[in-house]
């Protein structure tokens, strides 16, 4: 089991690393189409929908980003006039960032306390089907858009989620004693929790923060960003929570086996569905 976890990491690992820096922008916005698009059939899992239905939604979503692709190129930095940040990219990203936070801090965390559920019935394919669309899409734009800051940045932003997973494990294992949410996810507690928000402080103070751009920094005071840094990652433990939730009602333990040794592409991006669309908004606004 070890062995194909580290097979199938390297493996990912290269993968994104040549998307991520080799391919054009239009090249990365296809990758990026495609992982929503698994990661839709994989909702669709969470939802009890059938093969057919499952495939449905995959090729419905990945329908919705080539619509995008097709009509606003030059919000996504592939039309001829896509260099950097312009009015296009902000004008399209509001309308998915907004909502997109509006739900991650508003409806989540009513959801996770009221236990709502996925259902593949007639009504309730439209509430999952319109959940999936909150959950996926902004995440997918945001790994478009913020790559158009350059392929580092992205990197940068996506590894706060990393820190605090990782820093998150081994403080839990260390000192955890309070569990964190026991009906969700047993294995993480408060002591994890914390020590993954101080391990994002470190890391966003001594190597994000001296990095920024000047236009950006000027505009976030020093304590507003150490707010912003705790604020992902508890972001981030909430998107990890609320998956886990919606596994948990579905029987399932991972979202699907499509990566061996490591369950499915929404086990991976779990934390990122939620912390990207958070990113782009406060970034892409600030800078637009």
């Amino acid at each position: 089991m070890l062995k194909t976890r580290i097979i199938t990491a390297v493996v990912l690992l290269a993968a994104f690393c040549f998307a991520l820096f080799r391919l054009s922008s239009l090249g990365w916005t296809l990758v990026a189409t495609l992982v929503a698009a698994i990661a839709a059939w994989e909702w669709g899992g969470l939802m009890r929908l059938g093969k057919e239905g499952r495939l449905g939604l995959a090729i419905f979503f990945a329908g919705i980003c080539g619509m995008f692709v097709w009509l606003v190129p030059e919000a996504l930095g592939i039309g001829v006039g896509g260099r950097g940040i312009d009015q296009a990219a902000w004008s399209l990203g509001r309308w998915f960032y907004i909502p997109a936070a509006i739900f991650w801090f508003g409806v989540v965390p009513l959801w996770m306390r009221s236990r709502w559920a996925l259902s593949g019935d007639r009504l309730g394919a439209v509430w999952g089907v319109l959940t999936g669309v909150v959950v996926i899409l902004p995440a997918w734009l945001a790994l478009v858009q913020l790559r158009m800051l350059g392929a580092w940045t992205l990197i940068a932003v996506m590894a706060v989620a990393w820190v605090a997973d990782v820093a998150a494990y081994f403080s839990g294992r260390a000192f955890g004693r309070h569990k964190l949410a026991p009906t969700i996810s047993p294995g993480k507690t408060w002591e994890g929790a914390f020590g993954g928000a101080a391990a994002v402080v470190v890391y966003v103070f001594f190597i994000v923060f001296p990095r920024l751009p000047t236009e950006f920094a000027d505009r976030f005071p020093w304590y507003l960003f150490f707010a912003f840094a705790v604020l992902l990652t508890i972001i981030s433990v909430i998107g990890d929570l609320f998956e886990s939730l919606l596994k948990r009602q579905a029987g399932l333990k991972d979202s699907s086996s499509i990566l061996p040794g490591h369950g499915g592409v929404l086990d991976r991006i779990d934390s990122l569905t939620s912390m990207l669309p958070l990113v782009a908004l406060v970034w892409l606004g600030t800078l637009s």
